[in-house]
This record gives C-alpha cells, structure tokens and sequence, in this order.
C-alpha cells in the first residue's frame, strides 16, 4: 500500500509541476518578440509586415541597394550599411505608430522613411 501511495503522490506532484510551468514556458514563447525583415533600396524600405505587437521587436535590415544605408526606429538606429551588407537591430516599441527612417542626408526626404503599426 506504501509504495502505490507514493506513486500517487509522484504522480500528483508532475501533474502540479506541468500546471506551473507551462503558463511559464508560454509566457517565454511571447517574450522571443516580433521579427521584421527590412529590405533597403533607392529610396524606399520594404517591411515584411506592416504591424507588430507591442514589446520587443527585431528588424533583420538589409541593403538591396546601390548606396549605403541605415534603419532608425524606436530611437535606436543600424550603422550604416554598405550595398549587399546587412544588421540586426532590436528595439522595445510601445502601442501606437513608430516612425522609421534613413538617416543619410536626403534619403528620407527621398522616401525613405514610414510608420510601423504597433499592437
């Protein structure tokens, strides 16, 4: 009779331990952010999505172009990004409308500038 009272107890304590850890292994899953691929070029930005959810958020930006480049959002920037080159860049972005941009003299007046939907 012990043994088959331990055995349920184990077997009570795994079933304790699963309801814990999963609402834990979720709310890491969430954590991970949204990705964006960013595609650069005379003078435009391509995002792959036009909205992402609120909190972290990676930009994966590269220069399809003949010039070199840069991606601003969320107050943090690339450096800049010789043709066919490309960086990572993650920012925190809160709910609303976050404008991006290039910063190379002209390049924004140009076109290369927009506003992401921030969920």
């Amino acid at each position: 009779m012990r043994f088959s009272t331990r055995v349920a107890s184990v077997a009570a304590s795994v079933v304790a331990l699963g309801a814990v850890s999963a609402p834990a292994l979720a709310a890491h899953s969430q954590a991970k952010g949204t990705a964006i691929t960013v595609t650069a070029t005379e003078f435009k930005f391509k995002l792959s999505k036009t909205s992402a959810a609120h909190g972290s958020v990676t930009f994966t930006v590269k220069n399809a172009g003949k010039l070199p480049h840069d991606f601003k959002i969320g107050g943090k920037k690339t450096p800049m990004l010789n043709p066919g080159k490309s960086a990572k860049l993650t920012v925190v972005l809160k709910k609303g409308k976050a404008s991006y941009s290039c910063t190379v003299p002209g390049h924004a007046a140009a076109g290369m500038k927009g506003t992401l939907t921030v969920k």
